[in-house]
């Protein structure tokens, strides 16, 4: 069933022979007052479109991969974990999924490198290695970058070029974090990759916005997954955390998944 999701259309890709573009549906139910109110909302349908999400085995790439599966879109469903993408199959039944880990960029290229045709990317690959920044290792540091950024420059070319080459626009979505503007203990490696990625996002708006590819980010607050887990071991820090958010406490991978399928977020490419 589509599902309804206060998002400007101009923000979901539409590809012309797929036919007309998605429609508002405009009510105006009266107030108690009488007054009539404005209220807008959009019916999404992603049916003959396909999304490609990176990092689809567990949290906020999870639920998107099956927030989209269950609007009608085409999923490829990447992870480095094949026993999550497995189960993942199971409760998608029909997506496709590749296997590769995707801070190998010699690897990503023999995985994804003749994918397609691809029409949404949801870059949400990440690894959160906690350090003090005294105790950073080469290591850590090479591994937060090719798995946050580089691979995101990579997948993000090679879906770009897809489209360019068929003449149709589309999306991309880069899931960034809300340490790309706050930062904590231990976080300076992953905080920067986060921050790398915001600036990532509008220097990609800018240059494929005259493809009519839109580029937008999300950067949601903390979210229990099984990677931020391993950051949260210590109550205390849970808290100054909570209280650094105005609604002082952590998002819902539901609602990260929402907000990246919708391609909603700062960074958006001109029209």
């Amino acid at each position: 069933m589509p599902h309804p999701c206060p998002v400007p259309p101009a923000l979901l890709p539409q590809r012309p022979h797929n036919g007309p573009p998605q429609a508002f549906k405009t009510s105006m139910p009266p107030s108690p007052a009488g007054r009539r109110l404005r209220v807008s909302t959009m019916q999404l349908n992603f049916s003959g479109l396909q999304a490609l999400v990176t990092g689809a085995g567990k949290g906020i790439g999870r639920d998107t991969v099956k927030a989209l599966h269950g609007l009608g879109a085409r999923v490829i469903a990447v992870s480095r974990t094949n026993t999550d993408l497995v189960s993942l199959s199971k409760e998608c039944p029909g997506i496709e999924t590749v296997c590769v880990d995707l801070g190998d960029w010699e690897a990503t290229e023999r995985a994804l490198g003749s994918v397609g045709p691809v029409d949404l990317l949801v870059n949400n690959a990440a690894v959160a290695l906690a350090q003090p920044f005294l105790e950073v290792t080469k290591e850590a540091f090479d591994r937060a970058f090719n798995v946050n950024l580089r691979s995101v420059v990579q997948v993000s070319q090679i879906v770009a070029r897809g489209m360019i080459h068929r003449g149709v626009p589309g999306s991309i979505v880069n899931v960034s974090s809300m340490v790309a503007h706050v930062t904590f203990p231990n976080l300076s490696v992953y905080s920067s990759t986060k921050g790398a990625m915001t600036m990532l996002t509008k220097a990609m708006a800018s240059e494929l916005g005259p493809y009519k590819i839109r580029v937008n980010s999300v950067g949601p607050t903390v979210v229990p997954t099984a990677m931020s887990q391993k950051i949260l071991t210590d109550p205390e820090f849970v808290r100054k955390l909570k209280e650094r958010h105005p609604l002082r406490k952590f998002a819902g991978e539901r609602g990260c998944g929402e907000r990246a399928r919708a391609g909603r977020g700062r960074g958006s490419a001109p029209p």
